[in-house]
């Protein structure tokens, strides 16, 4: 696939970009990079469509600023409406995993010009909290829910830079207690191969995880900024698609959306699938996609 850096929004993007035709942009989580779509590229580039995706701000070749400031979520939004410009693109259809999932609904809301549909993968969109989030989740799950630990400049950092393999392969929940178990053995998931593996130990091995982990610790911020559009609904073409056995389900449950997605076409459950769906189960997410695609 051709590689290549593109200017966006002030930072420097490393980008997949693959294909012909309608623009269709793929924006990955944490801890993940581009190749989280390396299924989907291909599928989506030989169906005809242009399928562009980038290492987020923060992640492998992408720019990763200093301050925990520069990744809130309006910033992260004008990249990818720096990316439109830097590919002369008026608009996309944009297509998020996770944490992308969350920007992907949130630049609907903030420039819903530049997106002519959404997909959220494993990430509804949740209508903004009655106030800011990070202390709702400390009173309701706990110093030890990894948003909350997560929190602390440095200290995730430290403990999910100490060993990247462990931290990329582990089942459980990133926390302080987990952290401690240093020792304890993973076993590598059977959808993701050794070499595959290796893509994400080395990038992450050199650019740690504090570019991932500062989306994270503006999530009171992003509640401040987006005060303004608190009202507003995301009326494109829509598309939510998750694993049956993603753990966020439990705390983030589809059913938020209601009454704020407004042209919801489907919402799909993949069987025996957990969060990473669109590497554990990429024919049925692929398939998803294009019916989505076709559709609008």
């Amino acid at each position: 696939m051709t590689e290549r850096r593109l200017s966006a929004n002030g930072v420097e993007l490393h980008v997949l970009d693959e294909g012909e035709g309608p623009l269709v942009i793929l924006c990955h989580g944490f801890p993940e990079l581009a190749f989280s779509w390396r299924h989907q590229l291909p599928a989506l580039a030989g169906a005809g469509f242009r399928v562009v995706a980038p290492d987020m701000r923060g992640y492998g070749g992408s720019s990763a600023p200093s301050q925990i400031e520069a990744y809130d979520v309006v910033s992260l939004c004008g990249d990818l409406c720096g990316l439109l410009d830097a590919l002369d693109a008026e608009s996309a259809v944009f297509v998020g995993h996770d944490w992308g999932a969350s920007v992907v609904w949130q630049l609907a809301v903030l420039e819903p010009e530049r997106v002519r549909a959404v997909a959220g993968l494993s990430v509804p969109f949740v209508p903004r909290a009655p106030a800011p989030p990070i202390p709702i989740m400390r009173r309701h799950l706990g110093e030890d829910f990894y948003i909350v630990w997560f929190q602390e400049p440095g200290v995730a950092d430290e403990a999910l830079a100490r060993d990247v393999r462990r931290t990329l392969t582990t089942s459980r929940q990133w926390t302080a207690e987990w952290a401690e178990e240093e020792g304890r053995p993973t076993r590598r998931a059977s959808w993701l191969s050794e070499e595959e593996l290796a893509v994400y130990v080395e990038s992450f091995e050199r650019t740690g995880f504090t570019g991932g982990l500062n989306w994270y610790r503006n999530i009171d911020r992003n509640w401040e900024l987006t005060a303004a559009v608190a009202e507003r609904r995301v009326e494109q073409p829509a598309l939510f698609l998750t694993g049956e056995l993603d753990p966020v389900r439990r705390f983030m449950p589809a059913e938020a959306m209601g009454g704020w997605v407004t042209d919801l076409r489907e919402e799909i459950v993949v069987p025996d699938a957990g969060h990473w769906v669109q590497q554990q189960a990429p024919e049925a997410v692929n398939e998803a996609l294009l019916d989505f695609l076709r559709e609008i």
